[in-house]
């Protein structure tokens, strides 16, 4: 009875250490695999040495030997000032606390950032600190609190608002480079300023309000001086066309009066006499139109009288001899009572 026994526990503790046999190996089997997925990375660690693994995929581990650690690569986020994973990381400063700011003009005002990161080397984010994502944050916030304090309160809430961006942005990349953690900065952005009262805040919206005001009054004038532009532009334009028809007008004209008195001027030089006496009927016609013409010695008698003039003066155009006998007399008069004076 008792061989019986003892066999019957010989059996029980054999079936009992093929069972732990087999659930050893069953652990072993489970723990020598693990799956890397496409927005993950591992590090494995061998006897303190780690490495990293970018292939996605099911991958081979010695059990008990190696470890793995699996790192999101994907780009992440969080906020700062309204909600953040990371509340409590200046002396358990909540995230009303984080928001408000004061800018360098000593006023106060409630801004609220959201920050984007991505790890890229995942050896150094596992090992090299125990947790970037604080750092980045508690970075951010320095950040942001000096940039903010180099701003004034009317640049942040309304113009000046990408280049505070800007400004953060670089001086975190810059200390990051510096701590060499692991993690990137991709992008932080300014979700909402405001002033930290209603009434105040009011106030703001009033001058904002007035700066649309402005913008607006400047953008129509903007728009009327582009219309009004054009036309005068060719008002002058056909003011200055107008003017060079003029000027060629009178220099034209000019040359005209030139050209007639250098005709007159040749004429004149051939008969000087009678073209004097021309000039003078011409222009006492035009002074004393109808007029009668008498030409008298110098004694007092009447040596010709015309009637019209205009017969005497075509005649002596056509012919010239007419204008020469009368000079002939004028001047046979003239030598006659000049020997009587």
């Amino acid at each position: 009875m008792e061989m019986k026994f003892r066999n019957a526990l010989g059996k029980i503790g054999s079936i009992a250490k093929w069972i732990v046999l087999v659930i050893v190996v069953l652990i072993l089997v489970s723990g020598s695999f693990y799956t890397i997925a496409e927005e993950e990375q591992a590090v494995v660690c061998t006897f303190g040495q780690a490495k990293a693994v970018t292939e996605p995929g099911l991958h081979f581990k010695i059990p008990l030997v190696q470890t793995v650690q699996k790192v999101n690569t994907t780009i992440q986020g969080f906020a700062i000032g309204y909600t953040s994973n990371y509340e409590a990381n200046y002396d358990g400063a909540t995230g009303e606390d984080v928001a408000m700011m004061i800018t360098s003009d000593y006023n106060f005002i409630k801004i609220d950032f959201y920050a984007e990161y991505r790890i890229i080397d995942p050896v150094k984010a596992v090992y090299a600190s125990e947790d970037p994502v604080l750092i980045l944050n508690n970075l951010a916030q320095n950040c942001i609190r000096t940039t903010i304090g180099s701003y004034n309160v009317d640049s942040v809430l309304t113009t000046g608002k990408n280049e505070i961006q800007a400004n953060i942005k670089q001086m975190i990349l810059d200390k990051l480079d510096k701590m060499d953690i692991g993690i990137q900065l991709v992008n932080i952005t300014i979700q909402d300023a405001e002033p930290p009262t209603t009434e105040v805040s009011t106030a703001f919206k009033s001058v904002e309000t007035a700066k649309q005001g402005k913008e607006t009054a400047l953008n129509n004038a903007n728009k009327y001086r582009n219309e009004q532009i054009p036309s005068a532009d060719a008002n002058a334009d056909k003011i200055l066309q107008d003017a060079e028809a003029e000027k060629q007008n009178r220099i034209n004209e000019a040359k005209g009066q030139v050209a007639r008195f250098n005709s007159m001027y040749e004429e004149y030089m051939k008969y000087p006499a009678v073209t004097k006496q021309r000039m003078f009927y011409e222009t006492m016609e035009e002074v004393l139109p109808g007029m009668k013409v008498v030409i008298q010695g110098s004694d007092g008698s009447t040596v010709q009288e015309l009637l019209p003039l205009d017969t005497f003066y075509n005649d002596t155009a056509k012919t010239g001899s007419t204008a020469a006998t009368a000079k002939n007399n004028t001047n046979a008069a003239n030598e006659t009572n000049g020997g009587e004076e």
